[in-house]
This record gives C-alpha cells, sequence and structure tokens, in this order.
C-alpha cells in the first residue's frame, strides 16, 4: 500500500513534512531566470526551464530529510504546454531522488471525463499492446463535491497501481467555511464528506491502520480538524495551513494520534526561505539558495515534533 510507503517514510525521518513544489518568478534567483531568458527570450518556455532549474535545486537539498513532495499543477498549468512539462519532469525527478509525490490536482469530474483525468494522472493509457503513464505522482489530490461517481474510477487504480488520493474535506482558505460547515441532516458539509472518504478507503487500508485514500483538512481550522480525527480513525490527513497561512504547530496536533496519522504541508515558507532574513545565513553564495529550504526544513520538523511527540 502507498500509505504504508508514506507513512515508513515520515518514521524513518521522524519527519511528518510535505514540502509544496509551487514556484513562482519572484522565488527564482535571479542566476536561474537569467539563464533561460537569453536562451529562449521572455518566453513560457523560459520560464518553465527555470522552475524545473529551481525545484531540482530545492530537491537536491531536501531529499534526504523530508520524505514527500507537493507540486501544485497551477503553477505550472499558467505557463501551458511548456509549464506542464516542467511538471511532469520535476514529479519524475522527485520520484528518482525517493520521494513519494502528491500532485496537487484537485480534478473532479464525472463518467468517462474521471475516467481519462484518472487515467493520466495515477493510471496508465493502453496504445496498441503497450501501457504507459503520463506522470509520475503517488498520491492526487480529488475535490468530491460532484458526489461518488467523481471518485470511484480513481479507486480501482489505486488498487492497481498501488496509488493514493489525498479527497478535500476541510480545507485551509478563510471562507471553506461557507459550504463546508453547513448543517445538513445535523452534521457539517465537512464531516457528511469525511465520512464518504472513510467510506471510500475501506478496501485500502495498510498495515498502520490508515488508508490510501486519505482527506485534505487545513491546520487554520483547529475545531473541525479534531472533529475530522475523531470521526475518521482510518483516513490519514494531508495539512495545507501551516506556516504563511497561519497554521501553527499546536493547531494541528489534533490531526496526529500517537505520532502518525497527518503529513504537513509548507510550500512558499520552504521554497521561498532564501528570501527571508532569517535564513539569509544559510548560505554565502545566490547559487547555494537551497539551504535556506534545507534548514527551514528542520526547523519546521522540529517545530512539528515539539507539538506531537
Amino acid at each position: 500500500m502507498i500509505i504504508d510507503k508514506l507513512i515508513d517514510k515520515i518514521k524513518e525521518l521522524e519527519n511528518p513534512t510535505v514540502v509544496g513544489l509551487d514556484p513562482r518568478l519572484n522565488f527564482i534567483p535571479d542566476f536561474i531566470t537569467e539563464k533561460y531568458y537569453l536562451k529562449y527570450g521572455y518566453t513560457p518556455k523560459a520560464v518553465a526551464k527555470s522552475f524545473y532549474k529551481f525545484n531540482k535545486h530545492i530537491i537536491d537539498a531536501i531529499y534526504d530529510i523530508v520524505p514527500a513532495v507537493k507540486p501544485q499543477i497551477a503553477m505550472y498549468e499558467r505557463y501551458g504546454i511548456q509549464g506542464l512539462k516542467a511538471y511532469a519532469k520535476t514529479c519524475e525527478y522527485a520520484k528518482k531522488k525517493g520521494l513519494i509525490v502528491i500532485g496537487d490536482i484537485k480534478r473532479s469530474d464525472i463518467s468517462s471525463t474521471a475516467e481519462a483525468y484518472c487515467d493520466g494522472h495515477i493510471g496508465k493509457v493502453k496504445i496498441g499492446e503497450e501501457e504507459y503513464s503520463s506522470f509520475e505522482q503517488d498520491f492526487i489530490t480529488l475535490n468530491p463535491y460532484l458526489g461518488s461517481d467523481s471518485v470511484t474510477p480513481y479507486l480501482q487504480a489505486c488498487k492497481d497501481y498501488e496509488k493514493g488520493l489525498f479527497i478535500l474535506a476541510k480545507t485551509s482558505n478563510p471562507n471553506s467555511g461557507e459550504i463546508q460547515d453547513l448543517v445538513v441532516d445535523e452534521k457539517t458539509i465537512y464531516q457528511t464528506v469525511g465520512l464518504y472518504i472513510e467510506k471510500w478507503g475501506e478496501e485500502l487500508v495498510g498495515k498502520y491502520g490508515y488508508s490510501s485514500v486519505g482527506a485534505v483538512v487545513g491546520a487554520t481550522h483547529p475545531e473541525q480538524a479534531k472533529k475530522l480525527r475523531e470521526l475518521l480513525p482510518h483516513t490519514f490527513f494531508l495539512v495545507p495551513g501551516y506556516g504563511a497561512q497561519g497554521g501553527k504547530a499546536e493547531d494541528l496536533a489534533v490531526c496526529f494520534k500517537d505520532g502518525i496519522g497527518a503529513i504537513v504541508n509548507s510550500s512558499r515558507g520552504i521554497i521561498a526561505a532564501h528570501t527571508k532574513e532569517q535564513y539569509k545565513s544559510a548560505f554565502t553564495d545566490e547559487h547555494d539558495f537551497a539551504n535556506a529550504s534545507r534548514q527551514a526544513c528542520i526547523d519546521m520538523k522540529n517545530d512539528l515534533r515539539r507539538c506531537i511527540d
């Protein structure tokens, strides 16, 4: 089970951190972008090349101290096909370095369209007698608000190809409560969705008692997270919102049980650490900027362990 592999890496490294690879041009040092602007002009190709080079620096600096990375596809998609090439190459490189890859794609659709998304992201496509994988991802994120038929096509792929899902339950954004906190039949929407997630994952529970069908539960809503942890004993949590969005280690401790049960995301707090005064002492040359990301990972690990051990 892929969830067991993720938990094994978390336990081995004693670090429940996932690094969000969500590059933006203002995060990337000039020595990278200038090289590709000179070669390709001010074009999407130059940006995509810069993103991949930047990501490689980050991955090389952190692969031995964190279990997973989470590239957000929107940051690449905005640059079209060239951006998607950088996304695919980033996933592939992260896998080669031994990292678990969580593709943050948040897809949602039904019937044959859901099957197509599934085949493209965690399944395979058959061409003649050959089968091909399009992206090297271990988990992907999904939006469940079209109902069960938007999720079930992915469940078989999880079984067939040892993949996993993280399905939106209670998200970290400030206005999530407009829909997710509504009460229907004495339960909130996020609780109802959580119960579906627990059910969808029943046949994918691994050796630690957690399913490869997990839930996205924001660090910025600790009371709701606590309720979901109690309600969903076999559901592993992907927890966004730590750091830049305001979530604190004390807030997200409720997502864990006996030291496991969740992995916590930080994106700009790690990949843009080199822009912060507190981390500038971690590197003396701009080419070593990723050392700041490594130190930010270490600091996050220590902060989390302080609250969940």
